[in-house]
């Protein structure tokens, strides 16, 4: 529906080029009709109509190269801080200014074929150097921002576009997880959190899912969404544009943290690997939460429970409150006992850590 009103539009506007263009020409001499005649009043309404049908048959194009020009215009604006869109919009209005009250002299010259264009120039001209002295003083403008804060809000430095915070797009699997939030609750990551409708999309497929397990699992991503955007203190972005060319929701997210010039959080190791080849800067959950978890040095006792078999001859395999495999050496004996081991070496990588161990007795006797 939207898409015919601009078509019709966009008809009416080419209806009203037409007959500019004969006012034009007309005004030029170019065009010159015969007095007593109906031709004059034939040209204004052939040509109006011609230009009419030719701009509804190009509108589904020109429709097309607006949509791309409107979504490269959003994606560059949000890649500029809001402080230097304000400051070059104030910019350009005083360049304005300057060029309106240069150009009067100029006018009053009425010199033929030189008025309009050197006003024209010099409209650019201030215009652009409105808005690049703006944006290149923004420290010394600072402080006429002061105003615009919210008495509520806490006290932030306003750093350089250099400096600035990057966004963080959140993948799915870190959204049903749910750690971000918790993370995000403690103050070490920083927005804006930017969530991509295609993510929403997919969690909403998983939440409708037919399986239980992948339906709580759906459920317990919008509801971790909702935690953050409600009970958190931080910026939240959906970012509603899709790469309609790109099947793959991980290749979208790439796509979209180069587009920003964000960071992906994920805790998806293949992901996390596969952004490290296309240049992405990635926030691993796993590899935060492997980084703050107790120092385990080879030589140090604890008391496990073996659980399993492990894959080797005569291993068995015990794990840690927080989920970390200890690989016990000769343990398979000792499957569903609790006993004393020593650790002899750990294993860590940005998949998890691993821990290798052995009873304690048999340290002792080979002691």
């Amino acid at each position: 529906m939207v898409n015919k009103i601009v078509r019709v539009i966009l008809t009416l506007l080419g209806v009203l080029l037409g007959y500019g263009l004969v006012v034009t020409l007309e005004s030029l001499e170019l065009l010159k009709f015969i007095e007593g005649t109906n031709y004059e009043s034939f040209s204004y309404i052939f040509i109006s109509i011609l230009m009419g049908i030719i701009v509804f048959i190009l509108s589904p194009r020109i429709m097309k190269i607006g949509d791309f020009i409107g979504s490269s215009v959003e994606v560059e604006l949000q890649r500029i801080p809001g402080s230097d869109i304000i400051l070059g919009a104030v910019g350009l209005i005083v360049g304005l200014i300057i060029a309106y009250l240069t150009s009067l002299p100029i006018f009053n010259l009425d010199i033929p074929y030189l008025t309009v264009p050197v006003s024209v120039l010099l409209y650019l001209l201030f215009g652009y150097l409105g808005i690049n002295v703006a944006t290149k003083k923004r420290e010394d403008f600072a402080g006429l921002f002061s105003i615009f804060k919210r008495s509520n809000v806490k006290d932030k430095t306003m750093t350089s576009s250099k400096s600035r915070v990057k966004p963080k797009v959140l993948d799915t699997s870190v959204i049903i997880d749910g750690r971000i939030a918790d993370i995000c609750k403690t103050g070490f990551v920083e927005g804006p959190l930017v969530i991509p409708e295609f993510v929403l999309e997919e969690l909403r497929h998983i939440a409708d899912s037919s399986d239980s397990l992948k339906r709580n699992r759906g459920r317990r991503g919008l509801d971790i969404l909702n935690k953050i955007q409600k009970e958190l203190d931080i910026e939240v972005m959906i970012y509603e544009k899709d790469f309609e060319e790109i099947n793959e929701v991980d290749s979208k997210l790439l796509k979209l943290g180069q587009v920003l010039e964000g960071m992906v959080v994920t805790n998806d190791y293949n992901l996390n690997k596969v952004a490290e080849f296309h240049g992405v800067e990635v926030l691993n959950i796993n590899e935060l939460a492997n980084a703050v978890k107790p120092v385990v040095l080879p030589g140090e006792e604890m008391i496990v429970q073996v659980i399993k078999d492990g894959k080797e001859s005569g291993q068995g395999v015990a794990y840690l409150d927080d989920g970390t495999m200890i690989v016990v050496d000769s343990g398979r004996k000792h499957i569903g006992e609790t006993l004393s081991v020593m650790v002899t070496s750990v294993l860590q990588t940005a998949a998890g850590r691993m821990i290798f161990a052995k009873p304690k007795y048999m340290i002792d006797r080979a002691g």
